[in-house]
């Protein structure tokens, strides 16, 4: 394999390890609008951080904790609110897609690839990027193993995790900000508008074949590894873009899952 296949796979499993784990709880909870929001955010972030003279993702990783805080401070008044969760979720999402449309238009003479931005550009990973992207990875997959149990329970039961004195709230929270630093790690290998889809569709193969939280997070991530594998192999096959050509692969994934779980 060439270098930069090499580093390619490298990449896209660094995001898949911690995407799976975390878009289990996507799964879960239902919370499938929130990840597609914060992934139209993103392009705002993008356009603030070549306007700002910074690196993209550190905009991104900006203008999705913003969001993230948002919604998580705003549930915890949800009762008081007029309007529904996914209706706010559809005013943040089309209202900073609309910003960062309107931003990028102020741009100028900066010259940048929007397609890499849109649909990643994985094939493009640097050693340095490799070295960000496990250091991210390892970052949110030592929080979300502190809030597993307790984000777990209030999954399960959020009434009864409040009575056992679970600070349900505040892991809502933390868990929101740890999938928006997800969104930006992601940025890199599918692009932002395809970022959901890595979270939710081999979280969502692996709910087949699984009969514990556990193993359904480990499958996840799994099926999140051999999505980016396939992925780049059809691209290397047959010339299509990368970041699709993953997607196509967990789709493929997630096919097979529902077949094998019907036939036994």
């Amino acid at each position: 394999m060439d270098d930069f296949l090499i580093r390619a796979l490298l990449a896209g499993c660094a995001v898949a390890l911690v995407a799976g784990p975390l878009g289990a709880f996507v799964v879960w909870r239902r919370m499938a609008y929130f990840g597609a929001t914060l992934s139209h955010a993103s392009l705002l972030g993008i356009a603030l951080g070549l306007l700002l003279g910074i690196k993209p993702t550190l905009g991104v990783l900006a203008v999705c904790i913003v969001v993230a805080l948002l919604m998580g401070l705003r549930h915890r008044s949800i009762k008081t609110e007029m309007l529904s969760e996914d209706t706010m979720l559809g005013i943040l999402a089309h209202g900073t897609l609309a910003l960062g449309l309107v931003a990028v238009a102020f741009l100028g003479d900066v010259r940048f690839d929007l397609n890499a931005y849109l649909f990643g550009d994985i094939l493009a990973v640097t050693t340095g990027d490799l070295y960000g992207l496990y250091l991210g990875g390892v970052v949110v997959a030592t929080i979300l193993a502190f809030i597993w149990r307790p984000l777990l329970s209030a999954t399960v039961d959020e009434e009864l995790a409040i009575v056992e004195g679970i600070p349900v709230h505040i892991h809502r929270l933390v868990y929101m900000l740890v999938l928006a630093g997800v969104v930006a790690l992601a940025m890199k290998v599918v692009g932002i508008l395809l970022v959901t889809s890595l979270l939710i569709i081999p979280a969502a193969a692996a709910r087949q074949l699984s009969t514990t939280p556990e193993q359904m997070g480990a499958l996840a991530a799994l099926c999140g590894c051999l999505s980016i594998a396939g992925g780049l192999w059809g691209s290397a096959t047959y010339d299509t873009p990368s970041g699709p050509s993953i997607v196509v692969a967990s789709l493929v994934l997630f096919v097979a899952s529902r077949l094998f779980r019907r036939s036994v």
